[in-house]
């Protein structure tokens, strides 16, 4: 029998709170913090990334849900309240990432700050946040692959029960795809905190570095998946697709249905394979062309804010200024006093002068 986890963690009178929602806040939670703890070393205040939070996370829900509707509009169409039922599910991340990243643009260029350097810093946030929201998914069954047998949960991947009794959906078991996706976040996280720290690194390459490995494990992890948002292209395509994806099936995981007639074509991976190539290459084009001066250990200046510091900045800078003045402290010898010059001449004395 099947242990499934009730969507709706409490209610508040009448109202039901989900466990999605609730995931999917911590999520954002986790990504605010990290983000201020990174923004701190370059003095920009807390205060930036809540504003930043608060208008992102709507604009990013919104641009997923309305990402996810279009693709989906032959469900839609008879029965447009269904579209505003967010809580049920059904918002495609390509499409969050496209509503963040133009409220961020509009947001930091108003504050006067360089949206490469901004984003750089934002960039495990968002791995995080993803890796967390998730397990939205796993709460309501949906998101999941391909159906597998309970053994390869258990003895394979040796799973804790939670996860395969949830993993049954009508009695049948499935890939947990969100199990994977999160885990493949959760590397790229570790990856970005090295990285960042790395002095090739210029302006923008963490978060174009943060596209390339969503990209491919995105890419990978989408096949397994019976819910794909797909469209009908050309059988070369789809044949070239499935050729990048067949390193999967030399370890033994198979690709999920996808009913021919709703397309051939995962909408997804075709994407991930179009960001990979187009960040590799802007990546080269800004180095290149110069501009990817800048590099991301560089101080972070706002126009609007140059002449008032941020207090983070003052306080570090004063910091240094002590540093500095101990140093000169202890290394710097004592200089010695000057001694009185002799002159050619002695002073003749009375006697000198008799003769």
């Amino acid at each position: 029998m099947s242990l499934l986890i009730n969507p709706i963690a409490f209610q508040i009178g009448s109202l039901p709170v989900h466990w999605y929602g609730i995931i999917l806040g911590l999520g954002a939670l986790a990504g605010l913090l990290l983000a201020i703890r990174e923004g701190k070393r370059f003095g920009i205040p807390q205060e930036f990334f809540m504003d930043l939070l608060l208008l992102g996370v709507p604009s990013a829900i919104v641009a997923a849900r309305i990402y996810y509707v279009a693709f989906k509009w032959e469900d839609y169409k008879d029965n447009i309240w269904d579209a505003f039922k967010i809580w049920e599910g059904g918002i495609a991340i390509y499409g969050a990432l496209i509503g963040a990243i133009i409220c961020a643009f509009i947001y930091v260029r108003r504050q006067g700050y360089s949206f490469w350097r901004i984003a750089d810093i934002c960039a495990p946030s968002l791995l995080i946040g993803q890796a967390i929201g998730r397990w939205g998914n796993f709460v309501n069954q949906e998101a999941y692959g391909g159906p597998v047998e309970e053994s390869f949960l258990r003895n394979t991947l040796h799973l804790p029960d939670f996860i395969v009794d949830q993993m049954n959906v009508k009695g049948v078991f499935h890939h947990p795809t969100f199990l994977y996706e999160s885990l493949w976040n959760f590397v790229g996280i570790a990856l970005l905190l090295v990285l960042r720290r790395q002095k090739f690194l210029r302006a923008g390459e963490l978060f174009i570095s943060y596209f390339i490995w969503y990209s491919i494990g995105r890419f990978f992890i989408e096949a397994l998946r019976t819910d794909s948002l797909a469209f009908q292209g050309s059988a070369g395509l789809a044949s070239f697709l499935n050729s990048l994806w067949s390193p999967m099936t030399w370890m033994g995981f198979e690709q999920g249905y996808l009913d021919p007639v709703y397309g051939n074509v995962r909408i997804s991976q075709l994407l991930a394979l179009l960001i990979i190539i187009a960040a590799i290459a802007l990546i080269v084009i800004r180095r290149t062309t110069g501009k990817a001066s800048a590099r991301y250990m560089d101080p972070i200046v706002s126009t609007k804010n140059a002449g008032a510091p941020t207090p983070e900045a003052d306080l570090n800078r004063s910091r240094r200024k002590e540093e500095l003045s101990e140093q000169r402290s202890t290394s710097t010898p004592e200089t010695p006093k000057p001694q009185a010059r002799q002159t050619d001449s002695v002073v003749d004395s009375p006697d000198d002068k008799e003769k």
